[in-house]
């Protein structure tokens, strides 16, 4: 049985991001670098993103919801949140992902709504995430 995936608005996200149990994945390549991010958010590129799961998983221990975004939020936002979705289900142990999200609009709806975006080069990025 796989896991569900579900979308949140950047309004949804603002309210969300105050809790400690989420976690914001940017999966764009490199444009993450030259357009911003969303503040505290972890980064793996779409382009290597299947063989990184093991990592992410052990990074966003004691996260329950991961938000999933790349520019748009059309291909690989969603894409890599299935990825993630079939890695549990095979792996069959409990992670303490309950919720797997795809931010509507990605990064590009997010900044253009007026939204914060970090442009610090920190990896992972330290600002801080509320």
């Amino acid at each position: 049985m796989s896991r569900g995936i579900s979308y949140v608005t950047g309004s949804q996200l603002l309210s969300l991001k105050c809790r400690p149990n989420i976690a914001v994945v940017d999966v764009r390549d490199d444009e993450r670098s030259c357009d911003g991010h969303i503040a505290g958010s972890l980064h793996y590129a779409s382009d290597t993103f299947s063989e990184k799961i093991p990592s992410l998983v052990q990074a966003v221990k004691g996260k329950d919801t991961l938000v999933f975004h790349c520019a748009l939020s059309q291909v690989r936002g969603p894409k890599c949140a299935r990825r993630l979705a079939n890695y549990l289900t095979v792996l069959k142990e409990d992670t303490g992902i309950k919720n797997i999200m795809v931010l509507e609009r990605g990064f590009n709806g997010w900044e253009s709504s007026g939204r914060p975006v970090c442009r610090c080069t920190d990896i992972p990025c330290k600002a801080d995430t509320a």
